[in-house]
């Protein structure tokens, strides 16, 4: 195994156990926390997001894992060419990067609803009606967008476990 591809899938799969794991970690943990706790989960909400660079980091995961995967399916693929792609693995691996891609979508749509719920904890006193229907949207769509983004993560996590053992 040549260097690169070793460079590369240790990219690949550390960089998607964190950006796997984030997403886990948030939609089963944290987020109920956040809304569990009213105020004082919106005020944790509001330091994780902006005073931490977990955000950033989570992206940055993001966007290295799929440039990484797709560089190794490339190298396997022989650039997008040999009869490799409608094999098992090459399959599997396929799918599981439709899913990567989909899943950098969702990531982004969840970053920026936190950010929204992150600014929304900024509020000094007491919110107004309309902040607080806002707030209460955004913790909604939060949650619906937060299960979404875990599922298409979970379905390019399993379809790239996977792939290797795929015969047809």
């Amino acid at each position: 195994m040549s260097a690169l591809i070793i460079v590369l899938r240790l990219i690949h799969i550390i960089g998607g156990v964190f950006w796997v794991g984030t997403a886990l970690l948030m939609t089963f943990f944290i987020n109920p926390s956040i809304q569990a706790t009213a105020e004082a989960g919106q005020k944790f909400l509001g330091h994780l997001i902006t005073k931490t660079p977990l955000g950033q980091v989570h992206g940055l995961s993001a966007v290295l894992t799929v440039l990484a995967g797709a560089s190794l399916y490339w190298i396997d693929s022989q650039g997008f060419t040999s009869d490799w792609m409608t094999s098992g693995a090459g399959l599997g691996f396929g799918i599981g990067g439709l899913f990567g891609l989909l899943g950098v979508i969702t990531s982004i749509i969840h970053a920026l609803n936190l950010r929204a719920l992150a600014t929304a904890a900024q509020v000094q006193g007491e919110p107004t009606p309309e902040q607080i229907d806002k707030i209460r949207a955004t913790q909604k769509r939060l949650g619906v967008v937060s299960r979404v983004d875990t599922a298409v993560l979970l379905f390019a996590l399993i379809f790239m476990a996977t792939a290797r053992y795929w015969r047809f």
